[in-house]
């Protein structure tokens, strides 16, 4: 076990009570993070060479390539996050619950534990290679592969860190930052059934679920439980079972 492995088994992280500069920090110490760094410098060198000779069609394709990763991205995070992360199917059987509790009960139960806020490796590793390495081959090869897998390691650590800030005790200077942050909290204090995005919102509005302001809905009774709450953890115990054991 590495020195910041120990750190982040050992060490609580609340982003209520962080600084900017302290996410920093931690940002960059924690494993998944450091593992998409390094997969993105490999990817991107290997994108690299086996486009030589880099000529003009191979950088357009690659370019092509980037993008499509970049516009698939939203859509993909979009319909995992509704319809996976925020489905009910994970917690109703015992092979699944430990998954869902960690990738998102625990986040929506305490969302500045930035412990459980970075999605687990094991999950969104394969979910960044399945989406974008066929992508990327169909449009250049192995090059193009290798070029969108960069792409959507690069938009990971872009949203693994907007992500952060948007439950971090700091206020953005930056207009799209604030904006964004502001919608997030919305979702995650007002009401769990919209703004599913992180950074980008373009799939909640062209589907309906995108809200602006908390007027615009009520107030959810489930928005730290998921709904995993009376008779359903009795009926489906399991994520109860290891929350009680972990306390």
């Amino acid at each position: 076990m590495s020195i910041f492995q120990s750190i982040w088994r050992t060490r609580k992280h609340h982003l209520d009570r962080m600084t900017l500069r302290e996410l920093v920090i931690a940002y960059f110490q924690y494993p998944a993070i450091q593992a998409y760094i390094l997969l993105l410098v490999l990817s991107g060198y290997l994108a690299m060479y086996w486009s030589q000779p880099l000529g003009r069609q191979q950088i357009i394709l690659l370019t092509i390539a980037a993008l499509l990763a970049i516009v698939v991205y939203p859509l993909v995070w979009y319909t995992l996050h509704r319809f996976v992360l925020h489905g009910r199917f994970l917690y109703k059987s015992p092979r699944t619950a430990a998954l869902w509790k960690r990738i998102h009960f625990d986040h929506h139960q305490d969302p500045h534990d930035l412990r459980v806020l970075f999605g687990a490796l094991h999950t969104t590793l394969p979910t960044i290679a399945v989406v974008t390495l066929p992508i990327g081959a169909l449009i250049g090869g192995h090059a193009g592969a290798a070029m969108a897998l960069a792409t959507g390691l690069a938009t990971t650590l872009f949203y693994e860190f907007c992500h952060c800030t948007q439950h971090l005790r700091y206020a953005p200077r930056n207009s799209f930052l604030r904006r964004i942050k502001r919608l997030h909290l919305l979702h995650h204090f007002h009401n769990e059934h919209g703004n599913f995005g992180i950074t980008n919102y373009f799939w909640d509005r062209l589907i309906g679920t995108y809200y602006d302001t908390s007027r615009e809905l009520p107030h959810s009774e489930t928005v730290f439980n998921l709904g995993y709450a009376d008779d359903e953890n009795i009926r489906y115990p399991w994520v109860a079972q290891l929350s009680h054991n972990n306390d």
